[in-house]
């Protein structure tokens, strides 16, 4: 894996919006929060676009993309929000630049596609955590999620516990492996695309919001149908915000995850604070993790050097 440098005091990080426009007033709520930290904040030319679900056409916002991975003086890629839109400039991105100038890659959701499709790709350690327009900017981002930034600034090993949320089992067991995942949809994605997810022995999270118990239940038989579960080392639940189901009779969401994941001989283990939530707990991604539902732990590697 490539890992990409720490931030220091004074960098410059680089403000996208690869999928769909965000809302202004929140993305300067979240730049300021940002220069508190010390760091200098340029934004895209066109992330104030607004081209109906989209931040810009296709070419505005890969441009931007381009402009920000080229540019030595950036340090980080820290996304506005996520929406859609991402999936569509994923194969004109500049994959060797990555791998030649790695910088932190920071956001989830949408971004989803882009985590997969980079380490896939390149090897580089990404990001997955809050954004600066959906989660920074609102009045509820709590310090916990704040705080978790600081793992840009230097090398820290991350411990899941429930000191945050209770974690539950789903099947038993220990695993490690390099930790992937994100956005259930995205993920079902890239199924037959050139970026189709890898779950060979790794440790899967996955999370998702707005999506009723019969759609988790018809993308995780997608992913079981494909071979992703199976293959998997370990699986990681984050939150299913929005789940409820608007479909009446409807299975509850812990009989979906049963049905699925309970008899796989992996450790699956569920109520992360990860994904679309507060607090929304920042974690790299590529990364070497241990899982232990015995203990209820899930150990993450630092993701910069």
């Amino acid at each position: 894996m490539i890992y990409p440098p720490r931030l220091h005091q004074g960098d410059t990080v680089g403000i996208l919006a690869p999928a769909g426009p965000p809302d202004n007033s929140r993305l300067q709520q979240g730049i300021l929060f940002l220069e508190k930290m010390g760091l200098r904040v340029r934004l895209g030319e066109h992330v104030d676009k607004v081209d109906g679900y989209l931040a810009g056409n296709d070419r505005e916002r890969l441009e931007d993309f381009q402009r920000m991975i080229v540019d030595p003086s950036i340090k980080a890629i820290i996304f506005a929000r996520g929406g859609y839109g991402t999936a569509r400039i994923a194969l004109q991105l500049p994959y060797s630049w990555m791998k030649k100038q790695p910088k932190i890659i920071w956001g989830y959701s949408d971004i989803t596609y882009l985590h997969t499709a980079i380490r896939q790709r390149t090897g580089l350690v990404t990001f997955h955590g809050p954004m600066l327009s959906s989660d920074i900017g609102r009045e509820d981002f709590d310090s916990i999620s704040a705080v978790m930034f600081e793992q840009l600034f230097q090398p820290m090993t991350y411990t899941f516990t429930e000191e945050i949320a209770p974690l539950y089992v789903i099947a038993n067991g220990e695993a490690t492996g390099m930790l992937v995942g994100g956005n259930l949809s995205i993920l079902v994605s890239t199924l037959g695309t050139p970026f189709e997810i890898d779950t060979t022995n790794r440790i899967v999270l996955l999370e998702d919001i707005g999506e009723e118990p019969y759609k988790v239940d018809r993308m995780l038989n997608q992913l079981k149908l494909s071979g992703k579960l199976r293959s998997a080392a370990g699986i990681v639940l984050g939150d299913f915000a929005e789940a409820c189901p608007k479909i009446v009779p409807s299975l509850t969401l812990d009989r979906v995850f049963n049905d699925y994941l309970s008899n796989l001989d992996i450790p699956v283990l569920a109520g992360f604070k990860i994904g679309h939530c507060m607090p929304n707990i920042a974690i790299p991604l590529g990364t070497e993790a241990q899982l232990s539902t015995k203990q209820k732990t899930l150990k993450i590697q630092p993701g910069v050097y």
